[in-house]
């Protein structure tokens, strides 16, 4: 990395999990800011509470990029490719493959898709995103280290961590020791020496994905150990931010932060933990069972949520409107909120602005993309009364990852537009009402929106056509 302009920064504010208070932010190296952000494991589409980090954690590395620029932030959001959710999706959707074959069916196509709507939904590619399969080399010299450490022990088989060897586990969560229950996807079995460690590493069964290590021909690492792992590889011993939802402070996290601890000998994993608020669909809890569970490609691609599809800037500036530490009620009122505000702001490609002050102070402030939205919307409606100012609404609105440049026509589509606008006022003055309103409804379909008027000099009906957002 090279040196930093010295520039004149805004002070950023961040409430850290681990202090429960709003720190200002000072990051370890200043011309290599670091942050990493756990994302999906694939083994199916995306829900709407996956997109709450992605959208978040995204505002957060573009706020970073215009603080300390593009070439000094490190973002890193990894694909947990191995676990026991996936094996069984491929054993059910691939029963003909084999183990491997499937796996890999699952996890590529699904991994493709999540990717894919982090870019509808305006998300800039992290800087590496890392697959736990390429890091099991790492795991295993993660878990040999805490084992040398004296912080993990095998057994049966199994390398577990011992969270007795830690004075100040817990420190994350604030969970006191004693009353510890074992972490997701850990049994409490006799082997452990107490009932809170958790596995590092564990046998893989006939039927699993599995790689050889020194305790066993065939094993597999815990969930928790890829983070460590694939943090430390692409980001350091130690780091600035660490992200994710409110559901993984612990087990995940807390976890995380007492492997990497103990395997680096440090004092801290990263210097601050960030995480979003939970999301619920139209009022209630987000489950298949209670028949209100969407994906992010169900709202983007189908009518299955609100009887329509919905542009992603409108779902990204639907996550928006609430504080990211707040609980999020998503829900189609909430749309069609976002989506009129939108329709309220200049459609405009200017460039050379730079963000307004309120935009940038709201986002320096916790990330307080409510207060920001408010600004953006205030700025919009002076810029719209003053050209000079398209520019820097530009500018702003970009920080948040909203995207507002007016839609390309090529000639033929605007061509073919043309022509059907005029076969449809042929129909009005034959009084063909039903074929005049079938062209209208199918070119409302594909986006274009009719607007009839009069000519002011012959009186005559005339009708124009813009695409919609």
């Amino acid at each position: 990395m090279g040196a930093v302009e010295r520039v004149q920064r805004p002070d950023l504010k961040f409430y850290n999990t681990l202090t429960r208070q709003k720190d200002v932010f000072q990051p370890l190296d200043a011309t290599n800011v670091r942050m990493y952000v756990c994302g999906p494991t694939v083994y199916d589409f995306a829900h709407i509470g996956n997109a709450r980090p992605v959208i978040v954690f995204d505002v957060l590395y573009r706020l970073l990029r215009h603080v300390y620029g593009e070439t000094h932030v490190t973002y890193a959001r990894n694909i947990t490719d191995v676990d026991d959710k996936i094996n069984a999706r491929a054993l059910r959707d691939y029963p003909g493959l084999a183990l491997n074959d499937a796996i890999r069916a699952v996890t590529e196509k699904t991994e493709k898709q999540f990717l894919n709507d982090a870019t509808e939904l305006g998300c800039l590619e992290p800087t590496v995103q890392p697959r736990a399969t390429d890091n099991i080399t790492q795991m295993i010299a993660m878990i040999e280290r805490l084992i040398a450490n004296g912080h993990a022990y095998e057994t049966e088989g199994e390398v577990l961590f011992d969270t007795r060897s830690m004075a100040d586990y817990g420190q994350l969560s604030k969970r006191n020791l004693d009353e510890q229950q074992a972490g997701a996807r850990v049994a409490v079995d006799a082997h452990k020496k107490h009932a809170g460690d958790f596995v590092l590493w564990k046998m893989s069964a006939p039927h699993e994905p599995g790689w050889p290590s020194p305790w066993g021909e065939k094993g597999r690492p815990g969930w928790h150990i890829e983070c460590s792992a694939m943090s430390q590889r692409y980001l350091g011993d130690t780091f600035d931010i660490h992200g994710g939802g409110l559901d993984l402070i612990f087990p995940h996290h807390e976890n995380e932060l007492a492997q990497s601890r103990c395997a680096h000998g440090t004092p801290m994993m990263a210097k601050v933990w960030m995480h979003n608020g939970f999301v619920q669909v139209e009022g209630r809890k987000m489950s298949k069972s209670e028949g209100n569970f969407v994906t992010i490609f169900d709202l983007l691609e189908t009518e299955a949520f609100g009887g329509r599809k919905w542009p992603g800037m409108v779902l990204r500036l639907a996550m928006l409107m609430t504080h990211y530490r707040e609980p999020i009620d998503f829900s189609v009122k909430r749309l069609e909120e976002a989506e009129r505000l939108l329709a309220k702001w200049p459609l405009t490609d200017a460039a050379g602005g730079k963000p307004d002050d309120a935009i940038l102070s709201a986002l320096a402030d916790d990330l307080n993309t409510v207060a920001a939205v408010q600004a953006i919307h205030t700025l919009a409606q002076k810029a719209a009364g003053n050209p000079e100012l398209l520019a820097d609404f530009v500018a702003s609105a970009e920080l948040l990852g909203l995207t507002l440049a007016p839609v390309e026509v090529d000639d033929a589509m605007a061509d073919d537009v043309d022509r059907q606008v005029a076969q449809r006022l042929e129909f009005l003055k034959a009084k063909d009402f039903a074929s005049a309103d079938a062209i209208r409804n199918a070119l409302a379909e594909a986006g274009i929106q009719l607007k009839d008027g009069k000519d002011a000099s012959t009186g005559d009906r005339i009708t124009t056509w813009e695409i919609k957002r």
